[in-house]
């Protein structure tokens, strides 16, 4: 054991002799500088617990109890590290620990023979997370070609895996074909009612645009009113008739609905792209979103559900964890948008390592 014996400076475990072949070479933990080896305090600690080193301080060996609560004094969050760093060693993964908390190689793959597959980022589920956060640490590791993985700890340490990438969204819904009919729809108090029986078969049969009233008139949300009118298939009137210009209509929605200006950004962006969006209300979210429609007698499952954030947003875990979970509850795929320099969209979903 005395030359398998490590010295705790700082948030590192240096090693000589020995420990380098046998630590390094053969088994890849830890890092080299010069001629003797660094080890991260969670490497150190999962070897320590399995009574493969022993670890002085001072000239003291330290038990792992002594060990672990130095860890944690020195490095943020330590304790979820190790938490995470152990069950993905369990799970027969290499593991190294990096600025990204830890790099992870495919199963089966090895340091120094295949490259690093995820960067994984531990959080606990009592942390806020940054929408800008997220984002930059998502864009760091596609730089590199590495997938993202959130590992969330809760409070009573079970870890729940989540993958995030951005997501290019397309649909095969062509524009409807539509010349704006004079006094064919009004602006009423949260709503938008089309009064023309031709117009509003159309947007519903031909779009899957709004909700019919009854059998010859149709309601359309905020959003889909204000994307015809701007769009130039819909002339809107106000109660005294005159004629909204997309301004207007904008300005009087954004009384109505604070957040409006991004989802009217994400609805438009959704449709230009082919995909038809409804409202997500009843899971908790902005839209719904389906692919293509052929026909509004056979609707098909929506595959998406659209939730636009601010850039500003700062994510709750358990708000983040309950809205993934209904989305998969119901079969689909839980994505935010952003606008940045144009919306942008990306998802998260568990996965199992």
């Amino acid at each position: 054991m005395d030359s398998m014996k490590g010295v705790l400076k700082g948030d590192k475990v240096i090693f000589g002799g020995e420990a380098v072949a046998e630590l390094y070479n053969a088994q890849y933990y830890g890092r080299l500088k010069g001629e003797t080896l660094e080890l991260a305090l969670v490497e150190a600690a999962y070897l320590l617990d399995r009574e493969r080193i022993s670890v002085d301080q001072e000239g003291r060996s330290l038990s792992f109890r002594d060990f672990f609560i130095a860890a944690s004094q020195a490095q943020e969050y330590f304790e979820l590290k190790y938490i995470v760093y152990r069950d993905l060693r369990e799970r027969g993964y290499y593991v190294q620990p990096s600025v990204t908390d830890f790099r992870v190689y495919p199963r089966g793959g090895k340091p120094n023979v295949a490259p690093s597959k995820y960067f994984v980022h531990v959080v606990t589920e009592r942390k806020p997370m940054p929408l800008q956060q997220l984002i930059s640490n998502l864009q760091a590791a596609l730089n590199v070609r590495k997938e993202m993985v959130l590992a969330i700890v809760d409070e009573e340490s079970d870890i729940t895996y989540y993958g995030v990438k951005f997501n290019v969204l397309k649909g095969g819904m062509e524009p409807v074909q539509l010349t704006p009919v004079p006094g064919s729809a009004t602006f009423l108090q949260d709503r938008v009612v089309i009064w023309d029986t031709e117009v509003s078969t159309r947007l519903h049969q031909d779009g899957f645009y709004g909700n019919p009233m009854d059998d010859r008139r149709l309601q359309l949300s905020l959003v889909e009113a204000a994307y015809l009118i701007m769009r130039g298939k819909l002339e809107v009137t106000d109660y005294e008739g005159r004629i909204m210009t997309p301004d207007d209509f904008t300005a009087k929605a954004l009384q109505i609905e604070s957040s409006f200006v991004g989802k009217l950004k994400t609805y438009t962006d959704l449709r230009d792209k082919g995909l038809v969006a409804k409202t997500g209300f009843k899971f908790g979210s902005d839209f719904r979103v389906y692919e293509k429609i052929e026909t509004i007698e056979k609707i098909p499952h929506s595959k998406y559900l659209v939730g636009y954030v601010e850039n500003d947003h700062v994510y709750q875990m358990q708000d983040l964890s309950r809205s993934i979970r209904l989305a998969n509850s119901v079969r689909k795929d839980m994505v935010f948008a952003f606008d940045r320099s144009g919306i942008q969209y990306f998802s998260l979903g568990r996965i199992k390592l």
